[in-house]
């Protein structure tokens, strides 16, 4: 049985941006959500609001979303997490290198807000396929 998405960490330092997620995200499609504007936020919130889901833009101040990422993997109680990169960098080889660094995936900015949580949604739910598969070959 497919866990359910329902709380989403999204880590962003444009709070315009932030805003429009929300509004999509949380008012729109009724995930509970802890926004945060930087990795180091995100790293302190994380633990206390353990989301399904990290949502993590690529380019920010404190500290950026692939020290983000590294600081979340090597953390045992928080390496499940499945993350994905929001950005504007997603040329095909950035792509590459985010997903070995371990995100699931990569949703490029700008975004559709009207379509945000259907492709969040698909994404978990691929994740969640893959998950599904990985134990039923190790069972």
């Amino acid at each position: 049985m497919t866990k359910p998405l329902q709380r989403i960490t999204y880590v962003e330092d444009d709070q315009d941006i932030r805003a429009i997620a929300e509004l999509a995200l949380g008012t729109l499609a009724g995930y509970t959500l802890d926004l945060c504007e930087n990795g180091k936020e995100a790293v302190e919130a994380i633990p206390a609001f353990q989301p399904d889901l990290v949502l993590l833009d690529v380019m920010m101040p404190v500290m950026d979303g692939m020290e983000t990422l590294k600081r979340l993997k090597n953390t045992p109680e928080l390496a499940d997490i499945p993350v994905i990169f929001m950005t504007a960098k997603a040329q095909r080889h950035e792509v590459q290198a985010y997903k070995d660094k371990g995100a699931i995936d990569v949703i490029t900015k700008p975004f559709d807000p009207m379509e945000l949580p259907a492709n969040v949604q698909k994404i978990w739910n691929r994740q969640m396929h893959q998950n599904e598969q990985a134990s039923e070959g190790t069972s």
